[in-house]
């Protein structure tokens, strides 16, 4: 089936052409190159997998309840609207949400994909290009399998989110070869981790757990990308260019805040705009959300550099100022634990499964012969 049938509704054109700014860059010196860098390359390689086969897809999920979502985390919850809705309307609000919430990770992982392919052009380093190149294939192998879940398991897709839309496009659009690296591996990558490990961590579904939990593996190193090459790049830059870069980070930040709130959801369940707003302002739920959003950003910003004092005005604005001290290293190897962890529990249910089938065979066999 077209993925154009399983949209709710049409996606602004078939095509999103963004003009491409600035120049390719070649490198002449194939011999060096940052050790740790190199290093990420390494594992970069070593770490590809296969989205076909990795993933567990005979799993059954239910469209109706796709991530065990719990009714007090809907925005609706508690409302006149609420009060109204039948156990089927709850299921198919709980269907949109994770519709809603899966397309914009698939079209993240799409416009992260030609930002790493953008790097890999615009960067001067080699060893960065060898890097990004990998992560290019990473980011292919996300779309694919998030676009996978969509189409198989929940039979629904929501466009592109407007502020989503906006992010990429200032980010493509800009000439400076650094953007792509601020504007995906630090804010939007580091946004959707986040949101990731949330569901990851909360989810009792275990296909979606598995998908979020090996695609986190991935971004765990994307991140740690960005931070290496921002981190030696910034030390070089003016006062005045690294503010520059802290405005953009800080319009970033307040559109992806204002991304995450499933506005689209509650109008394709008839309710006006502004009301949507207003309950998706006021949930607590989603209020906490939003905020531990930004638990990977600001350590990462702050990490690499841009912690002028306009950028840490609009954290204190956001409430987010204190996750600047979070331990980002340790965030990034529990996300390397947790999926290496889903790997030996399957592979030793595998190996039990196999050795019961051929106890299983040993003693029909022994059972035949018995009976000659």
């Amino acid at each position: 089936m077209s993925t154009h049938e399983l949209y709710t509704h049409a996606p602004d054109g078939n095509i999103w052409q963004i003009p491409a700014n600035g120049a390719a860059r070649f490198s002449w010196e194939y011999d060096e190159g940052r050790a740790r860098l190199l290093a990420l390359y390494q594992k970069g390689k070593d770490k590809q997998w296969d989205g076909a086969k990795r993933i567990a897809w005979d799993l059954e999920v239910d469209p109706y309840d796709p991530l065990g979502t719990p009714d007090e985390s809907m925005s609706l919850y508690g409302t006149r609207h609420w009060a109204k809705m039948t156990d089927r309307d709850k299921g198919e609000l709980r269907k949109h949400y994770a519709s809603w919430q899966f397309s914009q990770f698939l079209h993240g992982e799409q416009g992260a994909m030609v930002c790493a392919a953008r790097i890999v052009e615009s960067v001067p380093d080699l060893d960065a290009k060898f890097y990004s190149a990998t992560q290019t294939m990473d980011e292919a192998r996300h779309a694919e399998v998030y676009g996978r879940f969509l189409h198989d398991k929940i039979g629904m897709l929501y466009p592109i989110n407007d502020n989503l839309r906006s992010l990429l496009g200032d980010t493509l659009r800009d000439s400076r070869w650094d953007m792509p690296y601020l504007g995906m591996q630090v804010l939007i990558e580091g946004l959707a981790l986040a949101a990731f490990g949330m569901i990851r961590d909360t989810t009792d579904k275990p296909l979606p757990k598995q998908i979020l939990a090996y695609v986190m593996q991935d971004e765990a190193r994307h991140v740690a990308f960005g931070r290496m090459a921002l981190r030696d790049y910034y030390k070089q830059l003016s006062d005045a260019e690294l503010r520059e870069r802290e405005e953009f980070v800080i319009e970033g930040c307040y559109l992806m805040r204002d991304r995450l709130r499933g506005v689209e959801v509650l109008e394709n369940f008839g309710i006006p705009k502004a009301e949507a707003e207003e309950y998706t302002e006021n949930s607590e739920f989603l209020a906490l959300f939003r905020q531990l959003l930004f638990s990977r950003i600001v350590p990462c910003v702050k990490d690499i550099g841009l912690w002028g004092k306009r950028l840490q005005e609009a954290y204190v604005d956001m409430g987010v100022f204190e996750m600047g001290n979070a331990n980002l290293d340790q965030l990034m190897a529990q996300d390397e634990e947790i999926a290496e962890k889903l790997d030996a529990e399957r592979f030793a249910a595998e190996e039990y499964e196999r050795v019961a089938e051929v106890e299983d065979m040993i003693a029909a066999g022994g059972r035949t012969a018995d009976g000659n």
